[in-house]
């Protein structure tokens, strides 16, 4: 079945290059996706998956699946592009690989008595990813794995990723005023003040937790102050319970330079917070081992990330693997630029695309095979939520 797998997606590897291309000249802002949801939904349709469009009423997201009962496979795509920039993390390839896997895995799902092969189309990755929604709403609830692999200049296991909770401040003052009044604090002065402050709360972090990205907006009169200003950051860290204490902290603060100022306040979170990521052990060790059978050999340890992942908080509810592949041939390229961009419609990343859906599929195939494996993973996943069980974070 591993051979029917692998001869199959060379009978469609023009489909998956046009379907990597297609995305790569039609870049979409996140949630905006509507051409890429559409190309994607009509492959999957033509090889006769069952597709609900409009998936949880978000537009550009899809649940697609193929067989019946368990164990449940579930691959990922992601295609949204970066505002301006295009595909240059390289999300055209990441719906190529789970395409072909799932595709593929499809052919050999008829000599197993149950099994269901899922693909969720999961938009807007760079603001507050679906994937964080669709686990609020129960949709890995019922899933056994999910699976993905994402493009990149090095091939490395699953590592972990930072908890990330986004934090917005607004001030409000009674009127509009002007720069030179005296005896009265404005809005400005107040997320001026909670901006300095944080560079100083900052050193008693613990060791990797950070806020970054800090924002301050404001209106555009060079003499008339506007009456709110808003202040954006992230709280980043190891783990999510870390960022609560340290929102915590923040909520203090803002509450304090409202009292100080006399200015009305609010605090809230204006995106979804992502969890950190649970890496499986049990999983990548399969995947890993199904990626040498295929020819890619070099590699390395687990990466961790500094970025927030929205698979984060998925994989504190189901077993998930994000290891990385290698994607250009070009050591000087660098990750996250038009060039990688580029690279991502090479016959070099084809090839790794190929490879890559190969062993997804394939190791889709050993835990539909093998229940002691998925046993495994399962045993190591439950192990797992017990060590890093997160404090809730109150709401805001």
């Amino acid at each position: 079945m591993k051979q029917k797998i692998i001869s199959y997606l060379h009978t469609i590897k023009e489909d998956l290059f046009n379907l990597s291309k297609y995305l790569y000249e039609n870049p979409e802002e996140s949630f905006y996706e509507y051409k890429s949801c559409n190309y994607l939904i009509n492959m999957l349709k033509n090889n006769n998956f069952k597709v609900t469009e409009n998936y949880l009423q978000i537009p550009t997201a899809f649940y697609a699946e193929y067989g019946s009962g368990h164990p449940k496979i579930c691959y990922i795509c992601e295609y949204d592009a970066a505002t301006k920039e295009g595909h240059i993390t390289g999300h055209n390839l990441i719906s190529a690989m789970s395409i072909g896997a799932s595709l593929s895995l499809a052919k050999v799902l008829q000599n197993f008595k149950s099994g269901t092969i899922i693909v969720l189309g999961c938009p807007g990755e760079f603001i507050s990813g679906a994937k964080v929604t669709m686990t609020k709403q129960g949709t890995f609830e019922d899933i056994d794995v999910v699976l993905m692999a994402h493009p990149d200049v090095e091939n490395a296991e699953t590592g972990t990723s930072m908890a990330v909770l986004p934090v917005k401040i607004k001030y409000i003052s009674k009127e509009a005023i002007f720069n030179s009044k005296e005896g009265v604090y404005s809005s400005l002065d107040a997320c001026t003040f909670i901006f300095n402050s944080l560079s100083f709360l900052k050193n008693g972090f613990e060791k990797d937790c950070t806020i970054d990205g800090i924002i301050i907006e404001n209106g555009n009169s060079p003499c008339l102050l506007s009456k709110e200003s808003t202040l954006k950051f992230y709280i980043r860290t190891p783990k999510m319970f870390q960022a609560c204490d340290i929102e915590k902290k923040v909520k203090e603060l803002a509450k304090t330079v409202s009292s100080l100022m006399n200015l009305e306040y609010e605090i809230s979170i204006p995106e979804l917070p992502y969890d950190e990521l649970i890496p499986n052990k049990s999983l990548s060790r399969i995947f890993a081992h199904n990626l040498k059978e295929v020819g890619i050999i070099d590699t390395v340890q687990p990466k961790n990330t500094f970025a927030g992942l929205s698979l984060g908080t998925v994989s504190h509810v189901v077993p998930c693997i994000h290891p990385y592949i290698s994607i250009v041939e070009d050591k000087s390229i660098k990750y996250s630029t038009t060039e990688f961009a580029s690279a991502t419609i090479s016959n070099f990343a084809l090839d790794k695309v190929l490879k890559t859906a190969s062993a997804l599929a394939i190791t889709g195939l050993d835990l539909l095979e093998k229940e002691e494996l998925l046993q495994e993973v399962k045993v190591e996943f439950y192990e797992n939520i017990k060590k890093h069980k997160n404090k809730p974070c109150k709401e805001l």
